[in-house]
């Protein structure tokens, strides 16, 4: 199963940039891009966070894309027949979506800052996928804040399937704590995104998180 680092920051000038955007070279969106674009060329599976995803939600699903990145999910979820908006704080990943994935809505959006209602995205989602370490590359101390605002975005009784690496530098603990504190309810914890059983020497955790109903 893919492991690479989502997009979830860029390299303009921002107040409270993201690690991905300061802990990358300049050179490295492009990189990015080149690299999925070549494994989908050789047939690579870039879609197994997807098929989870399509697992727990209903047909026709809107589904946020959170931390998009070149938009390798959402493109799979929208084949699937889900309403994806994708949101990514690089422009450049988010301008590799719309070429290379159209069909989907691909927006510029810094997740700690996310307000769709003002890109006319004002309907709730069904559920949001954060999928390649996304919260491992927000700002540091902005997780909190990222996974409230995801929560923000759904719809009572909607779901988040999160996952990133342990060797990150973001706690196990630290995320559990802020997902109580954005309101969402841990409810399954896997190993990866194809199921394997959740065991605590694992170096991922793939999390499913559900906003309770009102």
């Amino acid at each position: 199963m893919s492991r690479a680092p989502g997009r979830a920051g860029y390299r303009g000038d921002m107040t409270n940039p993201t690690r991905w955007a300061t802990e990358t070279g300049p050179e490295h969106s492009q990189w990015y891009i080149d690299r999925f674009r070549q494994l989908a060329a050789e047939g690579a599976d870039l879609a197994g966070e997807a098929r989870l995803v399509d697992a727990v939600v209903a047909p026709r699903s809107r589904i946020l894309d959170a931390g998009c990145g070149t938009g390798r999910v959402g493109a799979a979820l929208a084949h699937r027949g889900h309403r994806v908006v994708g949101v990514d704080a690089d422009p450049a990943l988010v301008e590799a979506a719309r070429s290379d994935h159209p069909g989907p809505r691909w927006l510029v959006a810094d997740l700690a800052e996310l307000d769709l209602a003002g890109a006319g995205e004002a309907e709730p989602f069904d559920a949001a996928v954060l999928a390649g370490n996304v919260m491992a590359f927000v700002a540091a101390g902005t997780e909190p804040t990222v996974l409230a605002r995801v929560a923000a975005h759904l719809r009572p009784d909607g779901v988040a399937l999160v996952g990133f690496g342990l060797d990150r530098g973001y706690r196990l603990d630290h995320f559990d704590s802020d997902v109580a504190a954005a309101g969402l309810r841990l409810e399954q914890r896997f190993a990866t995104w194809d199921l394997r059983p959740w065991r605590e020497e694992a170096d991922f955790a793939v999390s499913l998180l559900r906003r309770p109903p009102d």
